[in-house]
């Protein structure tokens, strides 16, 4: 049995007694006693000694009201802490250690390529062309406080600081005391938030994940992807290249979410801004103390005219500029009016003085001044620009239909919502060709119309560099898209934005490529999107339609068809990835994910969502980041160069008819069972989730309504909470049931070795599986569903668990789950104990508080000990929705 590295274990258990330490000086003598028999009893049971599951039942169910949080708080503090060594185990340098979660060098990935022959000038063309943009998402799955996070950051530290075989005791002392400090700060901390972000305060966050982490990690990544470049190639990254760039919905995803408007998007365009000056100033002040030399080219001597230290002088003519821009963008986020008399507003005004103090540097011999912090500043205004992100603006389809419906309808043009797409798209093009205005001078328009032309204009304000991707979700037709760009011209759009159709459920999917075929075929389009196009694929919401396994061929061959609808056309495809962070939103290994993609999709430019607590465990260290970021740009040039071989046509026919089950099972549960959505109402703490101040959107899309309106991430977050985890393998169960009775699995292990995309869903169906857990999902039922009948839908639900977690075993040939994944295995062994008393608590907590429901005199402590379990179990799974 593979054990934890022995270093890893080693910081495991420290923490451990540290927070032991804490919990020993907590008001109230006996209760670090009462955790410790907990945590006995826990590890008994999970070793299955007689009656040790009943004891740890009963000493639970003890548990007074004044009890509860302390447990809880515990428990969770715990595996927060495992995860924060685990997390720190990926990226320690400690001499002589290899992690065991160390990526591939970007140089040996290079190197693979050419020996397989491709050409060095191809690979140097490729990686000098790269376009993967990270956008982060308000979507609320960052259970940690920020407080919280930032004491999480500094502990890091502190580990990386001991991991020197050189310190003195003294010097140990101090820093393991720190550690103790830092610890018992975050047990007297409130983990949880008592209200929810505003959608500028998820701004903020995503602003300080830069300021905090990529800001350092970009530029020493860049570095080394020059290096290596260099090495492999004899040429390096071109200094305007720019391969990574980070955009954000956070304040511009208003799908489904009212409390984005356009006053919070101009806000957040503005403190972006106001946040990138005031970076950047940090960077030339350093810059100014290390540019003295008087050595200078013409073109700089010019500028600088006489003066002694010319790089200083035109660097404080920058610092003076981003002065003003910061004081600006602050008066305007404070509803002043801003002065903004000679501020730096597009991205040249920046860069221009920059490069041409390096164009000087390298004319004068200072070569290795010149490839120093200079270069890497140079290098960040490329990737943030001066407005630090690029946001993406979120809409619903029919909004813009809404609106163009109300405009023709004042100009008595007709019903334009009765239209049909021919007319539709008659009318949008006419107008696009035209060049009279359309809105009408006087027109008052309802409110909801008169917020998609607010968020137009100030859409209409910015630099393009300011601006990601206007999504379109719920997409399906081309005037969806020729309405956006006639609703953006008419609000001042001088500019042509990336339009991007969002689809998201099955029928979206399938219906896709015929979609854009449409959209290509009108010229003046084309000739509009300049021969390039950005689609995004839904992965939430197909999943939550269909089923895992449906949902993940659906998008599979709607990629494949999109890319080749692109080629005809010779336009070029940006696919953007809407993943979350667990399998049922087509989360998991990022580099088997990009590995596995259709061959030709991922053509040296790709696009993916980053959201809640993933963009923590990705992003949030310095280091981590320089990992992700090498993971995620090693998969995407080999997948454009050395793409996986296209699918057999037997595969293909095998997928089809595993499919076809797996839908119709899933179906049969979800939408046809009438027990289903009460079961799920009952036996999960869905219906508590809204309590959790998560994020700045409500958990439903509608007020009232049942499964389908319920949002993807309380879907998932529901079920892995009480560890079925149902919408990753229902339908499967079924699927790979039938391919055993008709003896096909010979032929699905035969698609597991040739092709990745099956290859990587069957793992993820198998990582899914070892964190489900029948004996806590059953005690949820015994102890929150009261109706027989439901009862009965749950055995059956826990006995197609059972079986497909048989059928998973017998067509990878092991006797038990994640033998190829012992690391993980150990891991998930070592958390059990800390997570199966909250399972158990938080069972008995959403009784009483369902028992409590609409009383006066409910105790606060059950409510917030019921936020702590949910919490806890969460960093425990290690992802949430």
């Amino acid at each position: 049995m593979t054990e934890l590295h022995p270093d890893l274990r080693e910081n495991v258990r420290m923490l451990g007694e540290l927070l032991g330490q804490s919990i020993q000086r907590y008001p109230g003598h006996d209760c670090y006693e009462l955790i410790e028999e907990i945590r006995t009893a826990a590890k008994a049971d999970r070793r299955h000694e007689s009656g040790s599951g009943q004891r740890l039942v009963n000493l639970l169910g003890k548990l007074g009201d004044e009890e509860l949080l302390p447990v809880t708080r515990a428990f969770n503090q715990f595996l927060n802490l495992a995860n924060l060594a685990e997390q720190y185990h990926g990226i320690r340098r400690k001499r002589g250690h290899e992690s065991d979660l160390m990526v591939e060098s970007l140089q040996q990935v290079f190197e693979r390529l050419t020996s397989s022959g491709i050409s060095a000038d191809e690979l140097h063309r490729r990686v000098a062309d790269l376009s993967i943009e990270f956008v982060m998402t308000a979507h609320p799955t960052e259970v940690a406080r920020r407080t919280l996070i930032m004491k999480y950051d500094e502990m890091s530290d502190c580990l990386a600081r001991l991991d020197h075989d050189d310190l003195l005791p003294a010097e140990r002392d101090e820093i393991v005391s720190r550690l103790a400090q830092l610890i018992s700060e975050a047990w007297h901390t409130d983990e949880i938030r008592h209200e929810r972000p505003t959608a500028v305060d998820e701004a903020k966050w995503g602003f300080a994940v830069i300021e905090n982490s990529l800001w350092q990690a970009l530029p020493k990544f860049l570095r080394s992807l020059d290096l290596s470049l260099s090495e492999v190639t004899g040429q390096g990254l071109p200094l305007d290249a720019a391969p990574i760039r980070i955009a954000s919905w956070m304040g511009g995803d208003r799908d489904g979410n009212p409390n984005v408007t356009h006053q919070v998007t101009r806000k957040v365009f503005l403190l972006g801004r106001w946040m990138a000056a005031d970076l950047y100033l940090r960077d030339i002040q350093a810059l100014r103390a290390e540019l003295s030399m008087w050595q200078a080219n013409d073109e700089l001597t010019a500028l600088a005219g006489d003066s002694r230290e010319p790089y200083r002088h035109v660097l404080a003519g920058l610092r003076d500029r981003l002065v003003r821009t910061r004081d600006w963008a602050e008066a305007c986020v404070n509803g002043e009016a801003g002065d903004a008399t000679d501020i730096l507003f597009e991205n040249r005004d920046f860069i221009e003085p920059l490069e041409m103090c390096y164009r000087s540097l390298l004319d004068c011999g200072l070569e290795s001044i010149a490839d120093g912090p200079l270069l890497d500043t140079i290098r960040r205004a490329h990737t943030f620009g001066l407005t630090l992100i690029r946001l993406d603006i979120r809409q619903e389809a029919s909004r813009h239909a809404q609106a163009v419906a109300e405009m023709v309808d004042y100009l008595e043009l007709g019903d334009y919502l009765s239209w049909n797409e021919e007319q539709r798209q008659q009318f949008l093009l006419k107008e696009l060709q035209g060049r009279r205005p359309l809105v009408p001078r006087h027109w008052e328009p309802s409110e909801e119309v008169r917020e998609v032309l607010a968020t137009c204009e100030v859409i209409a304000q910015q630099t393009p560099e300011a601006l990601g991707s206007y999504v379109i979700s719920m997409a399906s037709k081309p005037s969806d898209v020729l309405s956006v760009i006639l609703l953006l011209r008419e609000s001042g759009m001088t500019f042509p934005m990336r339009v991007v159709p969002l689809f998201e459920t099955l029928d979206d999917l399938t219906g896709a490529p015929e979609s854009m075929a449409a959209l290509y075929e009108v010229d003046w389009y084309r000739e509009y999107c300049g021969g390039r196009q950005e689609v995004m694929i839904g992965y939430s919401d197909s999943s939550k339609d269909a089923g895992q396994l449906m949902a993940a061929w659906a998008q599979y061959q709607a990629q494949e068809k999109l890319t080749a609808v692109a080629a005809i056309y010779g336009v070029h495809l940006t696919l953007f990835h809407g993943r979350g962070g667990t399998v049922g939103r087509g989360g998991g290994p990022a580099n088997r994910a990009i590995l596995s993609q259709p061959p030709g999709s991922v053509n040296g430019s790709f696009r993916i969502t980053e959201q809640g607590e993933m963009i923590r465990f990705k992003f949030g260290l310095p280091r981590l980041a320089e990992q992700s970021l090498t993971l995620y740009t090693t998969a995407v040039i080999e997948a454009t160069l050395a793409p996986p071989p296209e699918p057999e046509p037997q595969w293909r026919e095998t997928m089809d008819w595993l499919t076809e089950r797996s839908l119709k099972a899933y179906r049969e549960v979800v939408r046809d069972d009438p027990d289903f959505v009460p079961y799920f109402r009952q036996v999960t703490p869905e219906q508590a989730l809204g309590k959790l101040a998560l994020g700045s959107r409500p958990a439903r899309r509608k007020p009232t309504g049942g499964v389908e309106s319920l949002r993807a991430i309380p879907w998932i977050f529901a079920w892995t909470q009480m560890r079925l985890m149902l919408p990753s393998w229902l339908g499967s169960d079924v699927a790979l049931e039938e391919a055993a009775r008709n003896d096909r699995l010979p032929v699905l292990r035969e698609m597991m070795q040739g092709w990745p995309f099956f290859r990587t869903y069957v793992d993820m169906l198998e990582m899914v599986l070892a964190k489900a857990d029948l004996r806590i999902a059953s005690y949820y039922e015994q102890t929150l569903v009261e109706d027989e009948s439901l009862k009965k839908l749950g055995g059956s639900l826990r006995d197609r668990l059972k079986g497909c977690i048989e059928r998973l075993l017998e067509l990878k040939g092991q006797e038990t789950l994640l033998e190829g994944e012992p690391v993980f295995a150990h891991s998930m062994r070592v958390r059990n104990p800390y997570t199966d008393p909250l399972h158990y608590l938080q069972a008995e907590l959403l009784k009483r508080d369902r028992e409590n429901e609409g009383k006066d005199d409910v105790p606060e402590m059950v409510g917030r000990a019921l936020k702590v379990t949910m919490a806890g179990i969460a960093a425990g799974m290690r992802n949430t929705g």
